[in-house]
């Protein structure tokens, strides 16, 4: 069987000149290398497109005099400081590559025997990971793709936000009601209409009983009964929570409660807009069709991914989401196999959540997922393992350019032995 190996940067060769960047918030530093080991200092340039210009001018005339061909650019993987320099950038005739901060960590202590860090050394030790060909080819996200995976990280971030806010609510509830925790979920839509509309107990108190009653049957819509309101009433009538400066809480109440619901709004508008973009990935509706997929997760998973197309290999799309195993092994001592983590983190969570949805009594992996436990596997590495396949048949789907069908391979055996 044809082993599959993670794509990486090929061995450089005698006619590719490396250039590396060491990024920053104001300042990048720059680095040139041949491979007759001729360099240029590390130097330092601005985030402006004056510098920008000069860098690239400057990478130009270093190629020139060295008689080279070919252009790699390096940089470590890092947050939103390198993408207008690397969006600048891509549209030069070069090869993008990024290369592992936990790489540059270990290969910098060998350059000196010291784990010194300075911006001029950064730039160096950037260029002799790829020089040992261990940098990965940058997929930049484009077009829809790229608006996917912006609205798939304002979402997150409106989704934290939403949280911490809805902390902050729960809280000053347990100081003026705090048996309402008790009798209802405050992310429920019922818990919600109380808090905004009848905040503290004596209001529901004078609402009376059968006046809180049919409140909760309609807004819950018949999902809780007479019970749960008698709960609620009783709760309120004879609640310990504080009268000592109560109005100031139900004005920092009602503040919260305003921004969730803004919360709720920007997150909706998001999805949508999200599904609308997804609809112009030709490749959409074939994920799409692997039962249990919602239109949001797909959507953030080719945002993350930015093409799957682009990829040759699982492997390489495993090690994109930080899911490819690893173990240490030593003598007699065999190591458990785990998945590296180092990939992009958002990736995974959409997968996890997505295997959970996957494992359901309905669920396209719910036999699969209770064969790994029923081997004494741990439900939280069996929903890691349905990750890895989830990810596996998306990339299959995608690179064959078919839709999922169930229990195929039953089907085809069927079809074998007709």
């Amino acid at each position: 069987m044809k082993s599959i190996k993670t794509k990486k940067v090929t061995k450089i060769n005698d006619k590719t000149v490396i250039a590396t960047l060491d990024i920053g918030k104001n300042i990048q530093y720059g680095y040139f290398r041949a491979p007759n080991g001729n360099d240029v200092k590390p130097f330092a340039f601005y985030n402006s497109k004056k510098s920008y210009h000069e860098f690239w001018q400057k990478l130009c005339q270093f190629k020139d005099k060295e008689r080279l061909e070919q252009i790699v650019i390096g940089f470590e993987s890092t947050g939103p400081y390198a993408e207008p320099l690397f969006h600048f950038l891509r549209k030069k005739p070069v090869t993008l590559v990024q290369v592992n901060p936990v790489h540059t960590k270990r290969v910098k202590e060998l350059t000196g025997n010291s784990p010194n860090k300075t911006d001029n050394k950064d730039p160096r030790v950037i260029a002799d990971v790829i020089s040992l060909g261990h940098a990965l080819t940058l997929v930049v996200p484009e077009g829809p793709a790229a608006e996917l995976r912006r609205l798939t990280q304002a979402r997150e971030r409106a989704i934290t936000d939403r949280t911490a806010i809805i902390n902050q609510l729960q809280h000053l509830i347990f100081v003026i009601f705090p048996e309402f925790l008790k009798v209802l979920k405050i992310a429920t839509k019922t818990a919600r209409y109380f808090i905004k509309h009848f905040t503290t107990p004596e209001k529901i108190c004078a609402l009376g009983l059968e006046s809180v009653s049919q409140i909760v049957k309609k807004v819950s819509r018949g999902k809780l009964g007479q019970d749960r309101a008698q709960q609620l009433h009783e709760a309120a009538r004879d609640s310990i929570g504080i009268s000592e400066g109560k109005q100031s809480i139900v004005f920092e109440i009602e503040h919260l409660v305003s921004r969730i619901e803004a919360e709720d709004q920007f997150i909706d508008s998001l999805e949508k807009q999200m599904r609308d973009y997804l609809q112009q990935i030709p490749y959409s509706q074939n994920i799409l069709s692997i039962k249990g997929l919602a239109e949001v997760t797909v959507a953030g998973l080719i945002g993350e991914v930015a093409d799957f197309n682009k990829f040759d290999t699982i492997s390489e799309v495993m090690k994109l989401a930080g899911l490819d195993l690893y173990e240490i092994s030593s003598g007699n001592h065999r190591g458990q196999r785990r998945i590296s983590k180092r990939g992009r983190p958002l990736m995974r969570k959409l997968l996890f959540f997505a295997a959970i949805n996957a494992v359901k009594s309905k669920g396209i992996m719910h036999q699969k997922y209770h064969q790994m436990l029923d081997r004494g596997q741990l439900k939280m590495k069996a929903l890691v393992a349905i990750s890895r396949k989830l990810l596996g048949l998306i990339f299959a789907i995608v690179r064959d350019n078919t839709k999922y069908v169930e229990n195929y391979s039953d089907n085809y055996h069927y079809k074998l032995a007709a």
